[in-house]
């Protein structure tokens, strides 16, 4: 299991750049809180993109540069035919698992459809996976290392959206910003997809505050930037939608 300060500590005493096991991205978050009030380290996160949750962290004494010091990552191609039988996210990572894989091994997982997924992986857990993992569901498949030119994530993009609502419930919120139904929405809350700040909320009505940001896999992130009540008392909210 992740220890920070055991990391920390071993950052100190040898005085060189540590790099962690992926972390899940709320306690990324909660990490880089730290090392933002310490005096004697520093860190960055990466995860093979911008907007990649799964992160491992870089971490170094203050005095030691962290520039070009990202985190060793590989990018490796999960190839089969889903097309009969399609995979979730959670296939995947059940079969990356079954591979002998821990979770601190592997990063995000990205779904290509019918024609499998990429992970993002610590390089030296690469070998693992190819000799273990030979199927996903029902599928064969194989794993290949591929050129990060070959990620199938696009750059980052930003939307101002603004609604108007009767409450701060999670599930109204949550469909204006991305777009779909309210039952939907409530239906993915109820299945545990649905984060807000990171943790899983499984209740719809659930109130939602500025700054607060709902993240949903593989449909990206929605911010909540401001908040006023309206003269008929709803109320108006600024979000902005990052995908």
């Amino acid at each position: 299991m992740f220890d920070l300060e055991t990391t920390l500590d071993t950052a100190i005493k040898t005085w060189s750049v540590v790099h962690t096991p992926f972390l899940p991205p709320d306690q990324v978050v909660q990490a880089l809180s730290t090392l933002e009030q310490r005096a004697d380290v520093h860190g960055l996160a990466w995860g093979g993109y911008p907007q990649a949750e799964r992160c491992r962290l870089a971490i170094a004494p203050i005095d030691l540069s962290l520039e070009e010091q990202q985190p060793p990552l590989a990018l490796v191609r999960i190839t089969g035919n889903f097309l009969f039988d399609p995979a979730t996210y959670s296939d995947f990572e059940r079969a990356i698992a079954d591979a002998g894989l821990d979770e601190g091994d592997y990063g995000d997982v990205i779904l290509l459809g019918e024609r499998g997924a990429q992970v993002v992986l610590i390089p030296e857990i690469v070998p693992t996976l190819q000799e273990h993992l030979k199927q996903v569901r029902t599928v064969p498949v194989t794993a290949d290392v591929c050129d990060w030119s070959e990620l199938a994530v696009a750059p980052p993009q930003r939307k101002s959206l603004s609604t108007v609502e009767a409450s701060l419930r999670l599930d109204a919120v949550a469909s204006a910003g991305f777009g779909v139904s309210r039952s939907k929405m409530s239906e993915w809350i109820n299945q545990a997809l649905v984060r807000v700040n990171w943790q899983i909320v499984q209740q719809p009505r659930h109130l939602l505050k500025v700054n607060d940001l709902i993240a949903i896999r593989g449909k990206g992130q929605l911010q909540i930037q401001d908040i006023q009540v309206t003269k008929k008392e709803r109320y108006r909210i600024q979000m902005e939608r990052i995908r």
